[in-house]
């Protein structure tokens, strides 16, 4: 196909596609899915390597938002019945990070809902970076607080901050038709300032609030003039409660295009798959690691997310590995531009520990956070809790394990092997009633009609008796 062939060449050189090119991806045909996902995973290996970054949600303050953007569970007036509570002491903050950082994040992503921090929040999330990189030295910190007023990029790069998240989300022309109490103006001008002072910028967007592929083209060749670090995808999760409630419109092989088009779009970016994977990419989601180069572990901040464990075996099981603490996620002309997770001069240290960008070949948000698609922050939607505690701790240890465990792990595939013939051993009984069931399922889940019966509401987190994101 000549327009893959094209859209690889210049991904290779960084050059940028032409509207009609982009826009061209996502109208291929569901047969040629697994063409354009090999033609964007060229583009991916050759700046990211098979490195897949992990990050992680630390929910500061769920809820009380006084914003009403469609897609959040968080808005002003939702009756969604997630959890609310005010702001996480630093201990907790810390605690909560923990437990992801065991599971092989290298980036906490702290995430408060609210039009945008006050000077008292800003001191507060302070303290609380302050308190995580007392125990993780080299964690990257992201912040998520919504619109910046001035000075206060400044005072978060100082405190420790090393990245920001502001969404766009959406294209300019239809931002008015998803939140009315701030402008897409604002955020702009939110990832400018995080620009200005220093900090790695992460902006992205929420696909499947019933825009065009035409919007969906102008808020990413829009992502690219800002230049952002990092580019959060979020796939809406239509929570009940909602004005979006019933906007089920994507498909995993939509996701996929989609993803795709970030890619050629944005070739040397670190692309995050973010909040509503579990959802709409389904079992598809291993093919979606061809084309992003990072992910969020476990959950987001009020929709569940898939248990940690089985997040790191699905990275295993396609041939890619977690992205260690000492290596430099971007590549290294724009690491070496910042000498941080960074292209901006200034940037700090995420992502270029050790030497800097030498490597080479690899390199949230409630109203201002702004990427709960269904409600999720620093890029992910507002999220349920899928893992338990328990299953936290394993996740962790699980990712804790060094190579040669992990290779241990890897050989369970030989009992996963055996369980298999013990499966194709079932009786003629059993697989009748397998087929029954098939037989039974719906119209929707046999096409590739969106599903609706996949969403999950977060209830858990502060005031329970597991920590928010277990």
């Amino acid at each position: 196909m000549n327009l893959l062939n094209t859209l690889v060449d210049k991904g290779l050189r960084r050059e940028t596609p032409t509207r009609e090119e982009a826009l061209a991806v996502l109208v291929t045909s569901d047969d040629d899915v697994l063409d354009v996902v090999a033609a964007a995973g060229r583009v991916r290996r050759h700046w990211f390597g098979r490195r897949v970054k992990l990050n992680y949600l630390v929910n500061l303050k769920s809820g009380l938002c006084p914003e009403d953007c469609s897609y959040c569970s968080q808005r002003l007036g939702s009756d969604t019945g997630i959890l609310k509570y005010s702001w996480l002491k630093p201990e907790e903050a810390s605690k909560a990070a923990a437990a992801g950082l065991a599971g092989g994040a290298k980036r906490v992503c702290l995430v408060a809902s609210g039009r945008g921090p006050t000077d008292r929040d800003v001191e507060r999330v302070a303290g609380t970076i302050a308190a995580i990189k007392e125990r993780h030295e080299d964690v990257e910190v992201c912040a998520c607080l919504g619109l910046l007023s001035e000075g206060q990029a400044e005072r978060l790069r100082a405190a420790g901050a090393d990245a920001y998240n502001h969404n766009l989300n959406t294209s300019e022309a239809t931002y008015g038709d998803i939140t009315t109490t701030h402008t897409y103006a604002d955020r702009v001008d939110t990832v400018r300032k995080a620009h200005a002072a220093g900090l790695s910028a992460c902006s992205g967007l929420i696909a499947g609030m019933g825009e065009s592929d035409e919007d969906l083209v102008d808020v990413v060749f829009a992502l690219r003039a800002l230049d952002p670090d990092s580019v959060p995808v979020n796939f809406l999760i239509p929570v009940e409660g909602t004005p979006l409630a019933a906007e089920w419109n994507l498909t995993p092989q939509r996701c996929l295009r989609i993803l795709a088009m970030v890619r050629f779009v944005c070739p040397d970016v670190e692309v995050r798959i973010a909040g509503g994977r579990e959802v709409h990419l389904r079992t598809l989601q291993p093919l979606a690691l061809h084309l992003a180069n990072s992910i969020f572990l476990g959950d987001y901040l009020t929709t569940e997310g898939q248990a940690g464990r089985a997040d790191l075996e699905m990275i295993a099981d396609a041939g890619f590995e977690v992205e260690g603490a000492d290596e430099v996620t971007l590549p290294a002309h724009r690491a070496a531009a910042g000498g941080g997770c960074g292209a901006h001069e200034g940037a700090g240290a995420c992502g270029s520990h050790g030497d800097g960008g030498a490597r080479g070949t690899h390199g949230g948000e409630g109203a201002g956070c702004g990427a709960e698609a269904g409600g999720a922050g620093c890029g992910g939607h507002a999220g349920a809790a899928g893992s338990t505690a328990a299953e936290s701790a394993a996740a962790g240890a699980d990712a804790a394990r060094t190579d040669a465990a992990r290779t241990d792990a890897a050989r369970t595939d030989a009992a996963r092997t055996d369980a298999a013939r013990t499966d194709a051993a079932r009786t003629d009984a059993a697989r009748t009633d397998a087929a029954r069931t098939d037989a039974a399922r719906t119209d929707a889940a046999r096409t590739d009609a969106a599903r609706t019966d996949l969403v999950a509401v977060r209830r858990r987190g502060a005031g329970t008796d597991l920590a928010p994101n277990a």
